[in-house]
């Protein structure tokens, strides 16, 4: 009886000495990737964390409403835009009125942060410094595009239409894809003094200077020329492309600079 004590107990200390040879190297590779990480603060949706409220983060969206918003040149209508589960989403079988939307307040010196995903082929877009005037019909007669597209649309083929692109000016300064349908993209927005960058999932995706004579050339030989307050401003609204295809958005933020 005593030996097979024994021998049990060998097994129990064998197995023990075992498992810790397999557990330290998977403690120590989940210690290496959260110090990696440990900046990272998983907020929920629509949520800012306390670091966020310290660094001057606003919410534009806060998942349960239109607050802050309203549709171009036509004020808090009933439209496509609606908000399910969190998301503010533009229904392209709506049959409410369809509209860009803007937002209440304009934007100068700012960081504006934002997930968003489209349905298969879809296409769509953020318009910055958008002027909002009776007599201006359309969000893109002024503001200048960070584009939106599903790498399987028919224009992915064309490198100044990509996501994260100034649409029709510049192709991708770095190679971005899009996530997979269903998955959410991350992209911020950061102008100061006239002065934009785009980033797309992490990489810089354009940089302007919306006050350069380059810029002022480029504009007027562009496919927008025609329209007198196209890219001549560094401040304005924040508009959302209102297009053929469902968009999605989440974590909207931004803060002044």
């Amino acid at each position: 009886m005593r030996n097979q004590i024994l021998r049990c107990s060998h097994n129990i200390i064998c197995m023990y000495i075992h498992n810790i040879s397999v557990i330290k190297p998977i403690c120590f590779l989940t210690l290496l990737f959260f110090s990696a990480c440990d900046n990272v603060v998983d907020t929920a949706p629509n949520t800012l964390s306390e670091n966020e409220k310290k660094e001057g983060w606003e919410l534009l969206f806060d998942g349960r409403s239109l607050s802050n918003w309203h549709v171009y040149n036509q004020g808090n209508i009933s439209s496509a835009w609606i908000v399910h589960g969190g998301v503010l989403y533009c229904d392209p079988d709506s049959e409410s009125k369809k509209g860009d939307l803007v937002t209440d307040k304009e934007f100068e010196n700012y960081e504006l942060s934002f997930d968003w995903q489209l349905e298969k082929a879809g296409n769509s877009g953020v318009f910055v410094n958008v002027q909002e005037r009776s007599d201006i019909d359309a969000t893109y007669h002024s503001g200048p595009e960070y584009q939106l597209l599903e790498d399987t649309h028919a224009d992915y083929d064309k490198p100044l239409k990509r996501s994260g692109c100034l649409y029709t000016f510049f192709p991708q300064k770095n190679f971005v894809s899009t996530k997979t349908a269903g998955r959410w993209n991350h992209s911020r927005i950061v102008q100061k003094n006239g002065k934009a960058e785009f980033y797309l999932n992490g990489k810089m995706t354009a940089e302007v200077d919306f006050n350069s004579k380059a810029w002022e050339n480029l504009a007027a030989k562009s496919a927008f020329k025609d329209y007198p307050e196209f890219g001549k401003h560094s401040k304005g609204r924040i508009a959302l492309q209102d297009w053929s295809r469902g968009v999605s958005f989440r974590n909207i933020k931004v803060r002044q600079l």
